[in-house]
């Protein structure tokens, strides 16, 4: 295929050729039996659609689109007068290729509605019965703070484990809104263990539990800012922390990857805070720009990546880089959506062979290990047991909700979660919500299961002690 030539023609020239049918394609290529036909419609693609077709037609012996016609432009230009350049600067543009998981809306409805995060930080706090912490302090990073339910309940299970021992606990987050969101909750952690270290940071993977930028213009634009909290109770520490909005504005700034279209920082960040009564306890505890470590007792990747993302990315982007962060002794919880529950029911009754969740735990341990190497032999990979890995959260409801008549409320606050969960893109669902059938099909559901529950699953990944 040539750059010049459309996907569209491409496709067709090659179901031609291997005499497939275009929706046995569609299926093949992006699990959507209906693909072709929407670009023939005038559809628009995505940089990470073009990327899975690509991989399947490189897989047939067919040569990959570069940039074909039905790509979906990153930036959205609007029209401006004559006389006036069209070229709008990457920062102030909005893109039309946001991650799903940057869907504010349907995120901050899913995160108030359902009990992942309380799920997931109680399975969280099982594994800190498992650490052998160090001096200095206990060690943590959250590969995905989100907004920061998971970390606070965390450091309250620790405070009840280790209420004597300091902490140190990094973030990564590339979200502004989930940074302001996440320090909110920090005011009580500074008041009940003072000898706490928070750091939050907007780095890679490959980056952040080191605190370094691997690219030199990055390392050179580093936001390194340390906050020392004053005073000694919570209405103190919240206010500090409020005042520093106007700060994180300047400095939190994301812009699209040109690549892949996700969020990537402007400028990496270090926002280093902790309690200026404990600093002399907390000096060998405090990273210094550039001389940060990593040596961490618990790595915690909860949905840290995109469920239909390819495993090798999974595992080379992600896992292999926070798992090569551990100190010796150190475990690393992964957590991923799996289906198999009644959220994916209701997505199949629209859409019935989504399948969007094709990554096992067992995959990621197989891939992980393979990239590590020859260091797979200094880590143990436990999958575990379904009766252990595998757990359920809920939406919650009042037991009279789910009856005979459900509300509308509870139908699209059950349909928000099924379509967040699986991942469903915007384009794909701007052909069911003018419909009922969505509604339809969240109600017979509802009515089947008396309620509504997904299943994630966990595994871990332990530094062998010695």
């Amino acid at each position: 295929m040539q750059e010049a030539v459309g996907l569209l023609d491409s496709i067709s020239e090659f179901c031609r050729r291997a005499n497939m049918a275009e929706s046995t394609f569609g299926r093949r290529a992006v699990n959507d039996g209906k693909f072709v036909a929407r670009l023939r419609d005038g559809a628009r693609i995505t940089p990470e659609t073009l990327e899975r077709v690509n991989e399947f037609l490189t897989t047939q012996g067919v040569a990959a689109s570069v940039a074909p016609a039905e790509l979906m432009s990153l930036v959205r230009v609007a029209p401006v007068a004559p006389g006036v350049s069209r070229r709008m600067p990457e920062k102030d543009a909005p893109s039309r290729n946001f991650r799903f998981f940057d869907n504010r809306q349907k995120y901050l409805l899913f995160v108030n509605t359902c009990s992942e995060k309380e799920t997931i930080a109680r399975r969280v706090g099982m594994e800190l019965a498992h650490l052998h912490p160090h001096p200095p302090a206990v060690r943590v990073f959250d590969a995905g703070m989100g907004d920061g339910t998971v970390l606070t309940r965390v450091l309250r299970e620790m405070h009840r484990r280790f209420p004597t021992l300091p902490f140190y606990a990094v973030g990564k987050e590339i979200s502004l809104e989930d940074v302001r969101l996440s320090l909110e909750k920090m005011a009580d952690r500074f008041h009940e263990h003072p000898a706490t270290v928070l750091v939050v940071t907007n780095m890679y993977y490959t980056e952040a539990p080191w605190l370094a930028p691997k690219a030199v213009a990055a390392a050179t634009s580093l936001a390194w800012h340390e906050v020392a909290l004053t005073g000694t109770t919570a209405a103190e520490f919240s206010e500090q922390i409020a005042a520093l909005e106007p700060l994180l504005a300047k400095i939190w700034q994301a812009r699209h990857s040109p690549k892949t279209g996700n969020p990537v920082y402007e400028r990496p960040v270090a926002l280093v805070l902790y309690r200026e009564d404990f600093r002399f306890l907390l000096d060998d505890v405090i990273p210094k720009q550039g001389a940060a470590r990593a040596g961490y007792d618990l790595v915690i990747a909860s949905q840290p990546y995109r469920a239909r993302v390819p495993v090798e990315f999974k595992a080379a982007k992600v896992i292999t880089p926070l798992v090569r962060a551990l100190r010796s002794g150190g475990r690393l919880l992964g957590i991923h959506s799996c289906g198999r529950d009644p959220g994916l029911e209701i997505v199949r009754k629209v859409w019935p062979e989504e399948d969007p969740f094709q990554t096992t735990r067992h995959d990621i341990l197989r891939a992980a290990r393979t990239w590590l190497g020859r260091d797979a032999r200094h880590y143990n990979f436990n999958a575990y047991a379904d009766s252990r890995a595998v757990f359920r959260f809920d939406m919650h409801t009042l037991p009279s909700e789910i009856a005979d008549s459900i509300g509308t409320s509870t139908l699209l606050a059950a349909w928000n979660a099924a379509i967040y969960v699986a991942q469903i893109d915007d384009e794909r669902l701007g052909d069911v919500v003018g419909t009922r059938k969505y509604l339809e099909a969240t109600r017979e559901v509802l009515r089947a299961h008396g309620q509504l529950w997904f299943l994630d699953e966990s595994y871990v990944i332990s530094k062998k002690r010695g």
